[in-house]
């Protein structure tokens, strides 16, 4: 909340009375001008400092002097609007686009002053500025030592809000359908353990599946497991997943707010979000006629990070926003441990440092999240396979927003994705800025455009009419089939014309006829699955029958009327 002019006269009294400057405040003349290096070099050591101090906020003051303390004026970006950019542009060189909680001017007669409200580093995640952390070494600007980063990583080790007991809970408080859920995604995760796990009681299964701890029940126990009275245990966090239903002109139009048990409250929010067939437009055969606008694994996967990586402690809850025809938008509070969605995308490999590490571990035992890094890594991969524009990560004001568009945003960007499947995702994700109008830098402007998917001139780049073509139409083609498959006729006609030849087939003869013919976006249990609801789709409409067992099928074409 903005601070009125009568408190920001009152802390910069306090700010001036101290004898000295000390390493969560700092006095810069700054008469004319600033280096933009420097402030953002200011903005980390404050911050970093501030929590090491314990303190919750820091302060860099424009227009006093520093060895008096007397004002003698800035005129550093003296209209306001230009002053209020400076928050935009130290988010976008810094860790989790974390920037100042406000920027303040005061002005009296002995000239303007402007006070920077720098917030204090979040628990376990030290701020750097370009990719590098600052401290203070009394006075002097410096490097943040290597014993003070890991004195602030270490913060998210040392109090792990998920893996706290919860004194006067006990099993009776979980939920016994959701226990019997998490039971079966252990199985299936764990397939080696699948008849242990049916000879374990309640109580062991949790402790081994690191749910609660020596018989205890945990916060995340509740959080995941527990009946929806038992949400007191944990307050004044919340565990609740709001939906909310909007239209185009963010209007609501429908809300339902889900409690726990969360593994169960994934699958209810995941029921009302209308996920309909979109249908492209046409460019001979380059796009298909329909697909789901969202792919399944894209929207669980979002909605268990939120679970996954909340921030408790604001007592804040997990809202999943719907807007009609085009958008998904996740938001969960706390900030994005690993700083930067394009390191977890390319690198691809788990980080060193969890908010929640215990309700982590359970998710991933549980078959509820993928390894760090990975899941998100495959969102961006459906969205590209989809050609539509990439997930898009919001870090400002202590949470993480993310929008999933479920339309093809610029149909060049789809022609560059469907022709080129061999972009890497780095390259996808330049691109995908320049079609949402969003600033590249030049050395990535310059790569597109030598292999000709942008043109125009800094900052307006868009993407070319004339797309440059890395793969032959053929192969094309080959490699679209290969990803989108046939509508289901096509397989109903495959099973039907081998049933008419071969008289009859086992599941086996299916598998082998129909494995490799599926989509390659399909993972080996969908695949199965798809073969199985084709096989039900053909009995309900009584063309073949199922002459042996349900263990040893034996299919063959029902016999026509004469």
């Amino acid at each position: 909340m903005s601070l009125n002019h009568e408190h920001i006269r009152q802390i910069l009294s306090e700010l001036r009375s101290r004898t000295s400057e000390n390493e969560v405040c700092e006095f810069k003349e700054a008469k004319t001008n600033f280096s933009f290096s420097d402030l953002g070099k200011y903005f980390s050591a404050l911050a970093n400092e501030a929590n090491l101090k314990k303190q919750k906020e820091a302060w860099l003051v424009f227009g006093i002097r520093d060895k008096d303390h007397k004002i003698v004026g800035s005129n550093y970006r003296s209209d306001r609007p230009s002053l209020d950019n400076v928050k935009g542009e130290i988010a976008d060189k810094t860790t989790n686009r974390i920037t100042f909680v406000e920027i303040y001017e005061y002005n009296d007669s002995e000239g303007r002053v402007i006070l920077f409200q720098i917030p204090a580093a979040p628990q376990g995640l030290p701020i750097a500025f370009e990719g590098h952390y600052y401290g203070r070494d009394g006075e002097r600007l410096s490097p943040l030592n290597l014993e003070e980063i890991e004195r602030i990583r270490a913060q998210s080790t040392k109090d792990d809000w998920s893996a706290k007991i919860v004194p006067d809970a006990a099993i009776t408080d979980l939920d016994p359908y959701a226990i019997s859920v998490a039971r079966e995604n252990y199985k299936s995760k764990f397939p080696d353990k699948a008849a242990d796990v049916d000879t374990w009681d309640d109580m062991t299964f949790l402790n081994k599946a690191k749910i609660t701890i020596k018989g205890k029940i945990t916060r995340t126990a509740i959080l995941l497991l527990g009946r929806e009275e038992s949400e007191h245990y944990i307050s004044p966090a919340e565990a609740k997943i709001r939906w909310v239903l909007k239209d185009q002109n963010n209007q609501d139009k429908d809300h339902e707010i889900f409690f726990c048990p969360l593994l169960l409250a994934v699958g209810n929010v995941y029921a009302k979000i209308r996920n309909l067939k979109y249908r492209y437009m046409k460019e001979g055969t380059l796009f298909p006629d329909e697909v789901l606008k969202y792919e399944p694994f894209v929207i669980r996967e979002a909605i268990n990070n939120c679970i996954a990586h909340q921030d408790y402690s604001e007592g804040g809850r997990i809202n999943v926003i719907e807007i009609e025809d085009d958008q998904l938008l996740f938001s969960n509070y706390g900030t994005f441990i690993p700083g930067s969605v394009e390191k977890v995308v390319t690198e691809d490999a788990p980080e060193e440092y969890y908010r929640n590490r215990f309700l982590a571990t359970a998710m991933f035992n549980l078959k509820m999240v993928e390894t760090a890094g990975g899941g998100i890594r495959k969102m961006f991969n459906y969205q590209r396979e989809r050609f539509f524009p990439m997930p898009e990560y919001d870090f400002s004001k202590g949470k993480v927003k993310v929008t999933v568009t479920g339309k093809v945003l610029d149909i060049e960007f789809a022609k560059v994705l469907a022709r080129n499947p061999k972009l890497s995702l780095e390259e996808i994700i330049v691109l995908d800025k320049v079609q949402k109008k969003k600033e590249i830098s030049d050395a990535d402007a310059q790569h597109l455009k030598r292999l000709g998917f942008i043109e125009g001139r800094k900052p307006n780049f868009y993407i070319s009419a004339s797309v440059a073509s890395l793969t032959q139409d053929q192969d094309l083609k080959a490699q679209y089939i290969k990803n989108r498959g046939f509508d289901d006729d096509h397989y109903r006609k495959l099973i039907t014309e081998y049933l008419r030849k071969y008289k009859s087939a086992d599941r086996q003869d299916f598998n082998n006829l129909l494995l490799d013919k599926l989509p390659n976006i399909l993972t080996s249990e969908q695949k199965n699955t798809k073969i199985a609801n084709l096989l039900l789709s053909l009995r309900k409409d009584g063309l073949i029958i199922n002459t042996g067992s349900d263990k040893k099928p034996c299919w063959k074409l029902v016999p026509l009327n004469d």
